[in-house]
């Protein structure tokens, strides 16, 4: 028997408890790992507290994040005692996830652990870090370099936000990070490398089809009137890597800055993200990644605490990453 965080529904209200499960009762899968960690994503924030539909199937684990150890394998890629890591693949939405102490997976879904990291540094970066690696990479091969400006980062102090500070700054480039808490979260902001700190505010106003050149690059989580005000704001032949929607799906812009300005929409998805280019992300990210990321940008909870601090993601009030223990 083992500890999962089980989510249930009635009358379409969504209830998580801390429940006993038997191995048995896992989904079908060739690869189980007996889970040291993982991870709350404002996605899991979403499922945790029903605010979204996130889930569809119920009972549901949730956890889209997880890292631990193979404990057993129908797979020849993974030997029992093998370090894994897992991220997306709808894991933790439609089949079970890793908030539980143990999990049961198609191996395609698993990276082998780095050199270098381990379970809890994994989780720490999790999808959000990795996500962010992705982001970063998708503006250098845009041929944004740090001698053009500014870079943007929105939502800054959420968990893709804080990485890609932390990435962007280390690269060299000079990161404007943009936050709905300034007074509060500016200086973590500034110590993970933002030279610049804004208040969201500059940039929920309606954007015209296009503004005065600030951003050589951006890094967008937030979507709607932010990510349209930053499109406006893009150096001539800029670009932006798009990967979330925290402040809405809609994008209120024009075909200005695109036929204009040859500005670029970088689109970055982590979830269906090929093996290859995951695995190249994640060695990245462990190597670019300073030591003060990990001990200033995250927090470690139990696995009872992970409906309240999803209750508290979803409102806004989680700064950095939020590692779960199993």
């Amino acid at each position: 028997m083992f500890d999962a965080l089980v989510l249930t529904q009635q009358a379409k209200v969504t209830h998580a408890s801390v429940t006993q499960l038997s191995e048995d009762q896992l989904p079908a899968g060739d690869v189980v790992v007996d889970v040291a960690y993982s991870s709350l994503n404002y996605k899991d924030g979403l499922a945790v507290t029903g605010t979204g539909k996130i889930i569809r199937q119920f009972p549901m684990v949730p956890g889209i994040d997880f890292a631990g150890v193979v404990s057993e394998s129908a797979d020849p890629r993974y030997q029992v005692g093998d370090e894994v890591i897992l991220t997306g693949w709808g894991v933790g939405e439609n089949h079970w996830g890793g908030m539980a102490q143990k999990a049961r997976v198609n191996a395609d879904w698993l990276v082998p652990m780095p050199a270098g990291c381990d379970a809890a540094k994994a989780m720490m970066i999790g999808t959000a870090g990795l996500t962010a690696m992705l982001c970063v990479q998708a503006l250098q091969r845009a041929g944004v370099t740090p001698d053009q400006g500014d870079v943007l980062v929105t939502g800054a102090s959420g968990g893709v936000g804080s990485v890609a500070v932390t990435l962007l700054a280390s690269a060299g480039y000079r990161v404007v990070a943009c936050s709905g808490r300034v007074e509060k979260n500016g200086p973590m902001l500034k110590q993970l490398g933002a030279a610049e700190v804004i208040d969201r505010a500059e940039l929920q106003q309606d954007a015209k089809p296009l503004e005065a050149q600030r951003w050589a690059g951006v890094v967008d989580t937030v979507g709607d009137k932010i990510l349209a005000k930053a499109l406006a704001q893009i150096h001539y032949g800029g670009a932006a890597a798009i990967c979330g929607l925290a402040g809405g799906f809609a994008l209120p812009t024009t075909v200005m800055p695109f036929i204009l300005r040859g500005v670029s929409l970088l689109g970055i998805d982590s979830v269906s993200c090929p093996f290859e280019k995951r695995q190249a992300a994640w060695q990245e990210v462990i190597a670019r990644l300073p030591e003060q990321f990990y001990q200033q940008a995250c927090q470690q909870v139990s696995l009872a605490q992970v409906p309240e601090f999803a209750d508290k993601i979803v409102k806004g009030q989680v700064t950095g990453r939020v590692l779960v223990k199993l």
